[in-house]
């Protein structure tokens, strides 16, 4: 099956992170973002058949706190004053900020209707890597994420879904 990536990429699996990146092994460079001239849609496509983890539902244990620390997935659209106006879904991205609320708030009215889940759309509608995880972030404790992140996450019972939070990374929808 096409990538969508440049002649001389390939998509490889870094066992640290437990997540795809993209190499090029003519040149040794490797990155996490899709180099450019990547057609984002075939690679949205492979990344979604190929890359994505089915990861099982922890249940109890994945909502409960450890030490303080909490579990949460989200969906992330950035725009193009993003502070890494670019992801795995596409090199560059130049979409407004307006345009990315458009596209958030769509997201957010589907999964509060039930037509979907978070961890579903987020396989292959977050601009955050974790999209290969269903949008799992892990555990995280205070002052692991940007402020506004953090606040809506810990503000969130088990289970719920915030509404749109904005950071410096762009528009998220947070599930604990």
């Amino acid at each position: 099956m096409a990538t969508g990536l440049p002649a001389g990429w390939e998509v490889r699996h870094s066992n640290s992170k437990n997540l795809p990146y993209y190499f090029n092994p003519q040149t040794k460079e490797s990155r996490w973002e899709p180099p450019q001239e990547t057609d984002s849609e075939t690679l949205k496509h492979y990344m979604g058949q190929y890359h994505t983890a089915n990861l099982r539902q922890d249940g109890v244990a994945a909502q409960q706190s450890l030490d303080g620390k909490i579990r949460c997935a989200h969906l992330l659209v950035k725009h193009r004053d993003s502070r890494r106006p670019s992801s795995w879904r596409e090199a560059q991205i130049t979409r407004s900020k307006d345009d990315a609320m458009v596209i958030i708030r769509n997201h957010e009215s589907r999964i509060k209707s039930g037509a979907t889940s978070l961890g579903e759309l987020a396989t292959t509608e977050s601009d955050c890597s974790s999209a290969r995880k269903r949008g799992d972030l892990g555990f995280f404790g205070k002052g692991d994420m940007q402020k506004e992140f953090e606040e809506a996450s810990f503000g969130l019972r088990p289970g719920e879904v915030s509404p749109v939070i904005q950071t410096a990374s762009g528009l998220h929808l947070i599930e604990r």
